[in-house]
């Protein structure tokens, strides 16, 4: 699993890789986390307003702060 963390690096974006590493610590699964702050790069995968999160090249939330709850259910397949 690889998670993508598409931001440039705001406050936002580092609470949205924090929640993140959390999420994926409860659920005890073990994935890459990757930082994407090419801006040409995000907006190649549909994004137009960071933080944004992406699972496996899928895009899942844009343009707001996940909680890790929020994470955990999307990791689990919810979203």
């Amino acid at each position: 699993m690889k998670i993508q963390i598409l931001g440039t690096g705001c406050p936002k974006c580092k609470m949205l890789e924090k929640n993140a590493r959390e999420a994926l610590h409860l659920l005890g699964i073990r994935a890459e986390v990757e930082k994407v702050t090419d801006l040409n790069e995000i907006m190649n995968m549909g994004v137009m307003i960071t933080p944004a999160i992406a699972v496996d090249g899928t895009v899942k939330s844009a343009g707001k702060v996940l909680t890790k709850e929020q994470i955990s259910e999307i990791l689990r397949g919810g979203n």
